[in-house]
């Protein structure tokens, strides 16, 4: 008995789903169809879960901390904020690349491109962070590139760009205020640049 009621309850909800028939075909009920906006409002990421991607990088220096070791100032402050630190050792930092930056209105007009020599330079400051917090230098003390070697550009970093950077140091002569160091840097997680020694004088 308990079958032929589960076999009519079946038989109704099928009647439900049926419209009225026309021409004597019987059409299925489909459910309303979804806009582009409503899949999108659900599928696609939101500003707050993008944002989150970086919850877990911790700033090590911010900008103002920065300004009180290097002398770099504006238009040539190519470090924004440093997220890893090893003191001696190496440094993690970030340049955020902006439109309203001066170099692009003539590199290029058409095409904005940070240039190379700014990406090696902003590896400089980053380094210049490190050995500018050693022993036998003081911050905000001025430092010269001596020499570059080894320099691969990969990628066009371009406005909108995130440069996450690296530099580490690999000797330092304090008795001479002279510094070796390597960087690279990434957009994306993709190699931007990448340099195989720099050497810096500390100015007398």
């Amino acid at each position: 008995m308990a079958i032929i009621w589960w076999i009519l309850a079946s038989l109704l909800a099928e009647s439900a789903a049926l419209v009225p028939p026309r021409g004597g075909v019987r059409y299925r009920a489909t459910p309303p169809q979804r806009t582009a906006v409503e899949e999108a409002e659900t599928s696609a990421p939101s500003a707050a879960s993008i944002s989150g991607l970086t919850s877990e990088v911790k700033t090590v220096f911010d900008v103002e901390a920065i300004q009180k070791i290097l002398p770099h100032r504006y238009p040539f402050a190519l470090v924004d904020k440093v997220i890893e630190y090893e003191a001696g050792k190496r440094a993690v930092g970030v340049k955020c690349v902006t439109f309203n930056e001066p170099q692009f209105t003539g590199h290029f007009p058409d095409r904005p491109i940070m240039p190379g020599v700014m990406q090696i330079e902003a590896l400089a400051q980053l380094a210049g962070i490190v050995c500018l917090q050693m022993e036998g230098a003081e911050p905000g003390a001025v430092f010269f590139f001596a020499g570059v070697d080894g320099v691969k550009w990969k990628r066009p970093v371009v406005p909108g760009d995130t440069l996450v950077m690296e530099a580490e140091i690999n000797t330092w002569k304090a008795k001479f205020g002279i510094a070796k160091a390597s960087g690279r840097a990434y957009v994306d997680g993709q190699l931007a640049v990448e340099v195989k020694e720099m050497t810096f004088a500390l100015a007398k």
